[in-house]
């Protein structure tokens, strides 16, 4: 085979798999929703955390904070910020190392709930229901499909709370970009799993 026919080849699969990538976390946005109206009322936006090492919020806590701070509607008549996520990868909890991240760094001087235990997206959402169930509209972030798997999740234990659920902003087109094909792939493989159960 020619280089340029290689290259060619090359380059359609890296298009190809970016596409699935970008498409696969739209319509994960987009799933297992309920009839959650921010507009006029009061809002719950759950940020689900990412194994982290060290002491300062990593590149996908990082984006999922912001992905959060951007859900959160300024028409709502109050907005609470949870952050989940224990101790995984580090000494510091996920929720604390994103409410630094969010206070000193990116400005937030809103309200901020922790769950400062969990060590699993089961037991973010298990913690978390203590912490929105006076919300009116529930949102949950991450990447789009780990959220659609939060909102599984929340069917699962409160139906009743599910049934508020609002879509998050955490889709952008072109935002990262190259971690999606694979977030998609796990993704959908734990959608299956979950399925299964």
């Amino acid at each position: 085979m020619r280089p340029r026919t290689v290259a060619a080849v090359l380059g359609g699969l890296i298009c190809v798999t970016l596409v699935f990538g970008e498409v696969t976390h739209w319509g994960a946005s987009r799933r297992r929703l309920g009839t959650g109206e921010s507009v006029g009322h009061a809002e719950a936006v759950v940020v689900l955390g990412y194994k982290n090492a060290g002491t300062h919020a990593n590149y996908m806590n990082r984006y999922r904070v912001r992905a959060g701070l951007r859900s959160i509607e300024p028409a709502a008549r109050a907005s609470t910020l949870v952050l989940c996520g224990g101790a995984v990868g580090g000494r510091t909890p996920e929720a604390e190392l994103m409410e630094s991240y969010a206070r000193e760094v990116l400005g937030y001087t809103g309200l901020i709930r922790l769950d400062k235990t969990s060590r699993s997206t089961w037991e973010n959402i298990q913690n978390a229901i203590p912490l929105i169930e006076d919300a009116e509209s529930i949102k949950i972030v991450s990447t789009s499909l780990h959220a659609e798997k939060g909102r599984a999740y929340l069917w699962r234990l409160r139906p009743d709370l599910a049934d508020r659920l609002a879509r998050g902003r955490e889709y952008r087109v072109g935002e990262i970009t190259f971690i999606k094909p694979l977030a998609a792939f796990i993704g959908l493989r734990n959608l299956v799993t979950l399925r299964g159960r």
